[in-house]
């Protein structure tokens, strides 16, 4: 006699349907890519020479779009305006964009997961092209301070539901959050 080691009342043909069902969400990088990066230097080399630390300003801002079936797109914005004496220093703009697949997840959770959780991923590589472009451009690699993406998200949420109030609201079929960091 032959002894079945499946427990009685399972079948493996409904556990691995059961398992299907209930598959955890998936957030996957397919891959990420400069799509725009721009450093101007009106005033080397004297801006260089001059000693004087200027005055950083960042702003920053993320679109998601969906692209194909699983696929998503997350693009961070961040525009940096340096001025010393009223005068411009440098300016470094930067889009970096990533391709995510995301699956198994309900709709209500993906545009937060575009605006916050990819934006998050990416923020590294970016910072690290801001570091690289300001350092090339012959001034201190710029370390940009992390980023509340989950903040920037709220705020963005916020505005517009106050457009919504006013009879505004956005209708071109891509999210965005932004902000000054």
């Amino acid at each position: 006699m032959a002894e079945n080691d499946t427990p009685t009342g399972t079948d493996a043909t409904g556990a691995e349907a059961g398992q299907q069902q209930q598959s955890p969400p998936r957030l996957s990088i397919i891959t990420q890519y400069v799509k725009d990066l721009s450093f101007e230097n009106p005033r080397a080399p004297s801006a260089m020479q001059s000693g004087q630390r200027p005055e950083i300003q960042i702003n920053v801002d993320t679109r998601g779009r969906h692209v194909e079936n699983d696929r998503y797109e997350t693009e961070l914005q961040i525009n940096v305006n340096a001025s010393a004496g009223g005068e411009s220093v440098f300016v470094c703009e930067l889009n970096y964009g990533g391709l995510f697949a995301i699956a198994n997840m309900p709709d209500n959770a993906v545009q937060p997961v575009l605006m916050i959780e990819c934006p998050r991923l990416l923020f590294p590589f970016a910072r690290r092209v801001i570091a690289d472009a300001t350092r090339d451009g012959g001034f201190p690699p710029l370390m940009i301070d992390p980023i509340d993406f989950l903040g920037l998200y709220r705020r963005r949420l916020q505005q517009q539901q106050q457009q919504q109030g006013e009879g505004e609201g956005e209708s071109d079929g891509e999210t965005a959050a932004g902000g000054t960091a």
